[in-house]
């Protein structure tokens, strides 16, 4: 366990406890954590540390294949509903991706799905993976792309936003592969960056996907928070109405359909 002193990181931290986040990995994010593990050489006696874990999405499914997994995230209520999930021996930490509590090259495999891409100083957060990752070792990274449709989502958010802290970089930009051949330069030998999409139709009407986001997704409700306090809350419901409608791939009369699109990247530590 370590303490999580900046103001910046228990606002975080605040924020992805609000809403109901385990409540979304269960409607339609699971099968995330899955994939990333499939593309790991992850077995029996792995050292595995899931960086920004959340509830563990990827972390059960290693600790599953035999691996002794370490699960660190910044909000320890994501870690306690991880921990309530699974009857799997795994460390839950509470932890900055920013400034991991573990020695360098602790662990075989270090991954993160959808996790630590919204560590605000992306630079930080590279050079912690690195880090921990001894050389030899695999890295493994699943983001959602920034010409995705969750990176039209942060980007139809944004003027609603209050200013982001200085050196905060847009999350989805984790899901470019220059960026990340950027973040961790010669230090990183990338074997494979894939594109895919998740498909989602747990929604019968396009405007319930903005609905649910903003009664569950953290980033969501402290935007429209902060909108409520321009006085600008209809504005905003109404470019989350619109946006939802331009990603809507159903035909008119059908349930809801979407595909969010996202970048796997796995590589060898140097």
């Amino acid at each position: 366990m370590t303490t999580i002193p900046s103001e910046l990181k228990v606002k975080h931290a605040a924020m992805w406890a609000s809403g109901d986040y385990p409540g979304m990995v269960e409607t339609f994010l699971t099968p995330l954590g899955p994939r990333l593990v499939g593309a790991l050489p992850i077995e029996t006696g792995t050292r595995v540390l899931d960086v920004a874990a959340g509830t563990g999405n990827a972390s059960i499914p290693a600790a599953e294949r035999g691996a002794h997994v370490t699960a660190s995230d910044l909000t320890p209520e994501l870690l306690q509903a991880g921990k309530a999930r699974t009857d799997r021996e795994i460390d839950w930490v509470t932890a900055d991706a920013e400034a991991l509590p573990f020695e360098d090259e602790s662990f075989d495999i270090v991954m993160s799905a959808i996790g630590v891409m919204f560590a605000p100083h992306h630079q930080d957060a590279a050079d912690e993976l690195v880090r921990v990752c001894r050389a030899g070792g695999t890295l493994g990274l699943l983001s959602w792309a920034p010409d995705g449709m969750l990176g039209a989502l942060f980007r139809t958010m944004a003027p609603y936003a209050p200013p982001p802290p200085p050196g905060a970089s847009a999350p989805p930009l984790w899901g470019g592969e220059g960026h990340l051949r950027t973040l961790f330069g010669d230090r990183v030998e990338w074997q494979t960056m894939e594109r895919d999409v998740l498909e989602v139709t747990a929604f019968e009407r396009a405007h319930d996907y903005g609905a649910f986001f903003k009664a569950r997704y953290g980033p969501t409700i402290a935007v429209r928070a902060n909108a409520v306090r321009e006085g600008r809350e209809a504005e905003f419901d109404a470019a989350l109405d619109a946006f939802c409608d331009e990603w809507n791939l159903a035909d008119e009369g059908e349930p809801a359909r979407f595909a969010m699109a996202y970048l796997l990247s796995t590589g060898t530590r140097i």
